[in-house]
């Protein structure tokens, strides 16, 4: 896929009235916005609209689409509008891509602007529909996100180390196949980690495990081993008897190593020689991608193998990407945002992006 697009300052703005496709899909609680810092990555593209005179009309999702048709559907029902009418209606038209609701939004503007890199990997119709009948560009956003991790995967300054972490394999199978054909090192932890030691005939205990990705797992070890690609796993494990209940609350652990987890016990947590691996070979790489945490990061006592590798990639002189989600959370609440190169907005579409996959939403924009 091209991901050398134009952007705002490729085209002329003077005058126009430009739709602008932001992600103000803000976390609430009681109607009060908890974090601004999606509205905030907005403001250089709004600013930069304004002062070359654009007429700028800005739009975002709020919530799941789904919800939100629901919610309408049950105070249409209520108004007494007829069931069959309701169903018709447009919001069904933003996640089906439907011609009229992107030709609808369209009509109002003379550019199409696209800078919300979290609704990118959707093919709606404010993310992809709309530039079927407008000029559409990137924002500086989505120029940065794409600039950024484009160049990590297609040209990357080695050695190129990726981390992922996360519960299931099931959920990572493109990424690490895709990224096994580009990286010189490529560490797995988190809950995934397991059925890998599984595949490596170690007993994991309670562990979460997908036992219908052992075969993938073992293929993918083989892959790594005929390409000469480092593929690190756990050495130890932080394991307890049952999940925290809750899931910050207080929990008994300790350390073994990861080819002697007991029975009937689980891993949380990489252990402390796992995390002192992992930072080695973040700290002498020269590009560094990760995504997902390596164990259960909501619970202080099962966060330190998160922490270490945020702490890793903020010691390190490489180039740091963090893909969205818990890893993106986990750099910013410990301080780390203004130590790593380039903090990903958006989790799903980071991920795809890992995957090699075409974004939908970024198709759609011009090439330079």
């Amino acid at each position: 896929m091209n991901y050398a697009k134009k952007s705002v300052k490729d085209v002329d703005v003077a005058g126009k009235k430009v739709l602008l496709r932001c992600d103000f899909n803000v976390p609430t609680k009681d109607g009060v916005i908890t974090s601004d810092k999606r509205i905030v990555a907005a403001l250089p593209t709004i600013k930069y609209l304004l002062d070359n005179g654009a007429a700028v009309i800005a739009c975002s999702h709020m919530g799941k689409p789904i919800a939100t048709y629901d919610a309408y559907v049950k105070k249409q029902t209520e108004k007494g509008t007829d069931p069959a009418k309701i169903t018709e209606e447009a919001w069904k038209g933003e996640t089906k891509n439907n011609p009229d609701l992107a030709k609808a939004l369209a009509s109002m503007a003379e550019l199409y602007v696209s800078d919300a890199f979290g609704t990118v990997h959707r093919a709606h119709a404010s993310t992809a529909g709309v530039a079927d009948y407008l000029p559409a560009v990137c924002g500086f956003l989505i120029e940065k996100e794409i600039g950024i991790m484009g160049k990590a995967l297609a040209d990357p300054e080695r050695p190129f180390v990726a981390i992922l972490g996360g519960a299931k394999v099931s959920d990572k199978l493109n990424v690490i196949s895709n990224l096994l054909e580009k990286v010189d090192t490529l560490i797995i932890g988190g809950g995934m980690a397991y059925t890998f030691l599984a595949a490596k005939g170690y007993g994991v205990g309670t562990s979460l495990l997908d036992s219908e990705k052992l075969d993938y797992c073992k293929e993918m070890m083989a892959k790594a081993e005929e390409k000469g690609v480092k593929l690190l796993l756990p050495i130890d494990t932080v394991v307890a008897k049952n999940f925290p209940d809750p899931i910050d609350g207080p929990i008994d652990v300790e350390t073994v190593s990861s080819s002697e987890i007991p029975d009937d016990m689980m891993g949380l947590d990489i252990g402390e020689k796992t995390r002192e691996l992992f930072a080695e070979a973040a700290k002498s790489a020269k590009t560094v991608v990760w995504n997902g945490p390596m164990g259960v990061f909501e619970n202080p006592t099962l966060a330190k193998g998160t922490i270490a590798v945020a702490q890793a990639l903020a010691d390190s002189e490489a180039i740091t990407i963090v893909g969205g989600g818990d890893s993106a959370a986990a750099c910013e609440q410990l301080g780390f945002a203004d130590k790593i190169t380039h903090i990903s907005t958006g989790g799903g579409a980071s991920l795809e992006f890992l995957e090699g996959k075409e974004l939908p939403g970024v198709a759609a924009l011009l090439d330079k």
